[in-house]
Order: C-alpha cells, then sequence, then structure tokens
C-alpha cells in the first residue's frame, strides 16, 4: 500500500531527525508569458530595450519568440519569497512594456499566421546566433506555432545537509551518487503518478480557432472561435501541444545517470532522414544547427528534467555525468490565468508534498512498455480527465481514475503533516484538502473554473483571456513599484546590455568555426565519467 510505505518513509526521517532539514527546500520558478498587442493580437516589437539584453539578463529572458518572456526567479528556501520575487519581475516588466499586456493562459492569444511569430533575437555574437540558429531548427521541425505555447517550470531539491546525513543512515556511500539515484528515482516515480497533478492544475482546457489552423484535431466547438475538450484539463500536455508526435522515435532511459546521458548522447548524435531533407545551411542561411534527432539537449520535451547547473562550455550531460544531479525541473505546469503570476502557493505546497513522495518511495526500474503506459495514463486525464469514468492503467489493472486520486491524496496526509510540524501551520493540510475538493468536484479544477467561465459569459477562449489579461495588466499597473526593486532591475538591465556587448567584442573565430568547436566538445568522450560509463 502507497500509504503504508509513505508513513513508513516519514518515520525513518522523523527517527533519525532528518526532517528538520526540509525547512530548507530549494526552489525556483522560470514562467514564460507571450507579449501581446493592446487588442490582443501577438505582440511583433522587438524585445523592449529597457528589460534588457535576453542574451545576458538573469532573470528576464525570451524563450523561442521576440515576444514570449520568460521571467527566471533565484532559488528560495521560503515560498512566499519565491512568490514575491516573481511578483516583482512580473512588476518591472509592465513597467515597461507600454500599452502591451502578457498573456495569461498557457495556449495562445489570436496568431494571425506562423509566419508572422517572431523568432527570438539575441544580438551578433556566435553564441547569439546560434540560439537563433536552434530557434529556426525548431521552425522547420515542428512548426512556430507550438513554441507560442507557454508554462511554469518548477525547479526542486533538498539541501546538501540532508544528503550528507541521509546517505549516511541509508548506508548509500558516496553522497554524490546517493543523490544522483534518489533523483532518478523521483523521476521515474514521478512519470507515475504526475497525471494527477495534471488533473489538479491543468488550465488550458480549450483553444483560440486560430491555434488549430487547418490541424487535425478532435475537438469539440465550444462557442464563437473556440474549440474545447469537454473533459480536457491541459491540452498544452495534449498532441496539439508540446506532448507532440514529433519526438517518437527518441527514447530516454530514466533508469540512472548512465543510462540518461547515453540515451541522450544518441539522439543528440543521430541522424534523422526527415530532417535531413530540411537542410542545414542553404543559401548561406542556417535552417537549423544539425539534422540530428535533437539539434542540442534542451529540445528534447520532456515533463521533468535531472539538472546540474553546468560550467562553461560544458553540455548538460557532460555536468550530470561529471558531477550528478542537482536537482529536478517539472516541466509540466500550465499558467493559471486566475493568479496574477500564474501560480499560487497551494499549486506550489501540493508539488512539494508530491515530490517528496516520489523521492522518499521506492522506485523500481522502469522498462519501455511501463514507460509508454505512463504517458498514455497522462493523455486520459489530458483529454479526458474530467470525466468520472476516466480510467487508467495501474500495476494492480485498470482502475477508475477518480478512485484512485482519492487514495493517492488520502496516502500523503503523512507528508503534509510532517510538513506542517516544520512550518508551524496547516498551510500544507490545506492544500492538500483543496486538492481533495477538486477531486470531488470537478468544476473547482482550473480547467472546470475555465469552460464554466467561458459558457457562462458566452465568451469565446480569447475574450475569457484578455479579459483576466486585462485585470492582470490592472493589478499590476495600479500598484507602484518600489523604488529599491525598480533600481536594482534597472541596473541588472543596464548590465546586460554590457555583458551582451562584451561577449559580441570577445568573439574570436567566424560562425561556423564556433559550431564545428562547440559540437566537437559536446560530443566529446567522457572517459573519466562520475556514472562510470565511457560516453
Amino acid at each position: 500500500m502507497l500509504a503504508d510505505s509513505l508513513e513508513k518513509a516519514v518515520d525513518f526521517l522523523a527517527d533519525r531527525q532528518l526532517e528538520r532539514h526540509l525547512a530548507r527546500l530549494n526552489r525556483g520558478i522560470e514562467k514564460e508569458s507571450l507579449r501581446v498587442a493592446p487588442e490582443g493580437t501577438l505582440a511583433l516589437t522587438p524585445h523592449p530595450h529597457a528589460l534588457g539584453s535576453a542574451l545576458t539578463h538573469p532573470s528576464i529572458t525570451t524563450d523561442y519568440s521576440e515576444s514570449l518572456l520568460e521571467f527566471v526567479t533565484g532559488i528560495h528556501t521560503d515560498i512566499s519569497g519565491l512568490l514575491r520575487e516573481l511578483h516583482d519581475i512580473h512588476h518591472f516588466a509592465y513597467r515597461h512594456i507600454g500599452d502591451e499586456k502578457l498573456w495569461v493562459n498557457s495556449m495562445p492569444c489570436i496568431v494571425e499566421s506562423e509566419e508572422k511569430i517572431p523568432i527570438a533575437r539575441y544580438g551578433t555574437s556566435n553564441i547569439a546566433r546560434m540560439k537563433e540558429a536552434y530557434r529556426e531548427g525548431l521552425h522547420h521541425r515542428y512548426g512556430s506555432l507550438m513554441q507560442t505555447i507557454a508554462g511554469i517550470h518548477y525547479n526542486f531539491s533538498l539541501p546538501d545537509e540532508f544528503w550528507d546525513e541521509f546517505a549516511g543512515h541509508a548506508r548509500l556511500g558516496d553522497v554524490r551518487a546517493c543523490k544522483s539515484t534518489r533523483y532518478f528515482g523521483l523521476i521515474r516515480n514521478y512519470h507515475r503518478l504526475s497525471w494527477i497533478a495534471t488533473y489538479l492544475f491543468g488550465a488550458s482546457p480549450a483553444v483560440c480557432q486560430t491555434f488549430l489552423q487547418n490541424r487535425e484535431h478532435s475537438l469539440k466547438p465550444l462557442s464563437h472561435h473556440t474549440f474545447y475538450g469537454p473533459y480536457a484539463t491541459s491540452l498544452r500536455l495534449s498532441n496539439l501541444g508540446y506532448s507532440n508526435e514529433a519526438q517518437t522515435d527518441i527514447c530516454i532511459d530514466y533508469n540512472g545517470v548512465e543510462q540518461f546521458v547515453r540515451s541522450l548522447r544518441h539522439a543528440i548524435q543521430t541522424s534523422h532522414p526527415p530532417y535531413e531533407k530540411i537542410g542545414i545551411k542553404v543559401d548561406g542561411h542556417y535552417r537549423q544547427l544539425n539534422s540530428n534527432l535533437l539539434q542540442i539537449e534542451n529540445e528534447f520535451y520532456a515533463s521533468i528534467r535531472p539538472k546540474r547547473v553546468a560550467k562553461s562550455g560544458q553540455s548538460p550531460s557532460r555536468a550530470l555525468c561529471l558531477e550528478g544531479v542537482e536537482y529536478v525541473e517539472i516541466r509540466s505546469i500550465d499558467l493559471n490565468p486566475f493568479e496574477p503570476v500564474g501560480i499560487d502557493e497551494d499549486c506550489i505546497r501540493f508539488y512539494d508534498m508530491l515530490l517528496l513522495t516520489c523521492l522518499l518511495l521506492d522506485s523500481p526500474q522502469m522498462n519501455d512498455d511501463e514507460f509508454q503506459r505512463t504517458g498514455a495514463n497522462q493523455q486520459t486525464i489530458v483529454m479526458n480527465g474530467r470525466n468520472p469514468d476516466a480510467e487508467i492503467i495501474a500495476p494492480d489493472g485498470t482502475v477508475n481514475a477518480r478512485d484512485r486520486m482519492r487514495e493517492l491524496l488520502s496516502s500523503l496526509l503523512p507528508i503534509s503533516e510532517l510538513l506542517d510540524s516544520i512550518d508551524g501551520g496547516r498551510n500544507y493540510r490545506s492544500s492538500l484538502e483543496s486538492q481533495q475538493a477538486k477531486v470531488d468536484d470537478p468544476a473547482l479544477t482550473p480547467s472546470g473554473r475555465i469552460v464554466a467561465k467561458i459558457i457562462g459569459e458566452h465568451n469565446s477562449f480569447f475574450e475569457f483571456a484578455m479579459n483576466l489579461a486585462e485585470d492582470t495588466e490592472k493589478h499590476f499597473k495600479d500598484k507602484p513599484i518600489d523604488p529599491e526593486t525598480s533600481r536594482t532591475f534597472q541596473h541588472m538591465s543596464e548590465e546586460s546590455h554590457l555583458n551582451k556587448k562584451e561577449i559580441e567584442h570577445s568573439d574570436s573565430t567566424s560562425f561556423d568555426e564556433f559550431l564545428i568547436d562547440y559540437f566537437n566538445n559536446q560530443n566529446a568522450p567522457l572517459p573519466n565519467c562520475g556514472c562510470g560509463h565511457q560516453t
């Protein structure tokens, strides 16, 4: 029983006084938002100069498109501080985007055509040109429309002090190996259990008709210019979104650092015939960086990733292999349009509980068949999660999804009590109760609330989202920004422009030579790999 296993794990922490380290969980957020024009269409203006250089600013950058802002917080051990920084970044941005707004939904605003979606620009340096060529490749491989979908990435880890003691008590020897082993166990368990988070926090059940643009789909008309899944939770994670069929030839192994690095490196070193047809450098212009299954490692659209901050010149897999896993990045969270910054404390607290559960529970090795089943469960909840009769595939057979959700949430009670005892309140228990209420009543889920509001107000998806975007704009613009916060961000912006110029002036090779050196370095074997495998 999951509840029994989790209770034993909590007792293990308490008996060895390890629970005190949970007061210093490390959390960070990366949040994407589209800039839109006053009328709600995609903003075609350049990245605002006052927001700094997207290449070098530590807190404000862009993702695929020049219009897709990405806000990056530092690492926090308290949730209120994390959300306060995210709020401050939004507040500063709103002071410098003129009459534009930030789109509050994961699914994009009105997009007239794919060709009008501006690819992000980063300057004239070699690294800037590489980032742009990579995005050109994404355009040719998957289309630009998919790249306008926004989401939240949640970075999570336990403090080093926890691992130092845990490895000793568990008699697992090397601390680095212990961390990597347990984090990969977390990742496998997250694949097994993340479908419940998709139900609870999925917030993209509907799309604007312009997003479909002659694409095949099974969605139903909801209102004028709006299509939806009647029981859908997160179309962002459907085959219309990031969980698409374009990467079905990529099989990543999550059974440990060695297996992960080997499978990921295979994907970035294996040419793919359909991509060969695109061409690499055509008429002097790069259409993509290469014709491999993945141009670079970040191209793989995973719902969760093992991460380590890489040193200059290191690839993500090299950093992992040599130093082990530092934290995990959750990439499957939709923007909550009802929250000014797209996420709230309840959501963060639930993810704390879920991720700790995934870390503490035993996590058997996962073969490809099981991985495919976890993906099937995810898609069931993505498209049919609010259906009371929805079923998922469990180890004990096909079960009603709602019944299994109740069991899972009930099993989290010891974790909520443990974290509340550390936190000094009942915030985690309150979050758990909120999630239990959503299971009992799907109308309380963000996806249920969105559909009900569109229907109740006789709106389209666009009108619904635009109204909330205007409310969010008012939330930030009606309040004065703290002068010290404003000065801090202005200084960061100025510094980022200077740093960008320094990078441009320091280039000493041609772009072609830069790419050759870059990929030679990225693909070099790892004879001293800390995972014990020569890659």
